[in-house]
């Protein structure tokens, strides 16, 4: 076995099934299986993922454990020299396999690679090639500096803006959407820091990986689509909760040792005041962004569907 894809999937019925037909139209000499993670879905997930595809291996939780916990499941059963992280949300293209697990073959140095991430609008999601996040990388990010000077590397620590997305290079870190492990790697750095529910594992995962002397390598020769938000849509409150809690949990593990008081104390309290404004604008019901609306619509029609079949 050559890959072992794991998919979490949580009320995300018809985008689930979207993601495993693109995944069978792959065009690859490879073999591959596919794990689905079901996180107690109530939307019938699970009983119309077997139906379609009964030879897709599920497991189904009798609750949300949450992004770490699921895929360390899937990956507990998994077979292959390579694990696929890839999100319920996304479509990948009949080359995507192929064209990835080809680079790792050829690169044994690297532990993980990644592909080219876009959006529903075809923007490129930002978070598929990062740097990682420093005070100063996020210090640069939260306060709009990055974009006021999207040329200069010192600005553009995190999300890179600095680098051409249509250009391959080693990266700090890669999405949990579309994640190509190596099986040695996680033998060596262990699975997904379970501490974290569902945002800032892919983080630390790469930062392990690093630290532990593999490459971590963005390989835009393929790429797939990213309907972002399709778990996370549901309630907000708690994924809003939850991205923030990461990020605290992230700098608290990796970079609070290396900082002085005054540095986590300015850590935390941007933290706290990013919080409050994100729990202000969903109070207010600011728009959203491009690609959040377009996976709402999407999520409308699956829900249409479901009631008019």
């Amino acid at each position: 076995m050559d890959v072992g894809i794991i998919i979490v999937n949580y009320n995300t019925r018809q985008l689930t099934l979207d993601c495993l037909a693109s995944v069978y139209a792959s065009e690859t000499s490879y073999q591959y299986e596919i794990i689905v993670v079901d996180n107690a879905s109530r939307d019938d997930s699970v009983q119309a993922i077997q139906d379609m595809y009964p030879d897709i291996r599920m497991i189904a939780n009798a609750n949300n454990t949450g992004f770490a916990v699921a895929n360390n499941q899937g990956m507990d059963i998994a077979n292959g020299r390579y694990i696929l992280l890839l999100n319920s949300d996304t479509v990948i293209q009949p080359d995507t396999l192929h064209t990835m697990v080809y680079f790792m073959d050829r690169h044994p140095e690297m532990g993980a690679s990644g592909c080219k991430v876009i959006l529903p609008d075809g923007s490129l999601d930002k978070a598929c090639k990062r740097g990682f996040p420093t005070p100063s990388a996020s210090f640069y990010y939260a306060f709009g500096i990055s974009r006021l000077f999207p040329d200069r590397p010192k600005f553009n620590q995190y999300q890179l803006g600095h680098l051409s997305p249509d250009d391959e290079y080693p990266v700090d870190c890669l999405v949990g959407a579309f994640m190509l492990v190596r099986r040695e790697t996680i033998e060596q750095v262990g699975g997904l820091d379970e501490t974290f529910f569902m945002y800032g594992e892919d983080i630390d995962w790469c930062y392990r990986i690093k630290e532990a002397g593999w490459g971590i390598f963005y390989y835009p020769r393929t790429y797939i689509v990213h309907y972002k938000g399709g778990s996370a849509r549901r309630k907000p409150l708690k994924i809003t909760y939850e991205f923030h809690r990461a990020m605290w949990v992230f700098h608290r593990k990796h970079y609070a040792k290396q900082y002085n008081l005054f540095t986590n104390a300015a850590v935390w309290m941007g933290i706290s005041l990013k919080f409050s404004l994100s729990l202000l604008r969903s109070k207010l019901s600011l728009p959203a962004r491009s690609g959040q609306t377009v996976t709402r619509m999407r999520a409308e029609n699956e829900a249409s569907s479901e009631v008019n079949p």
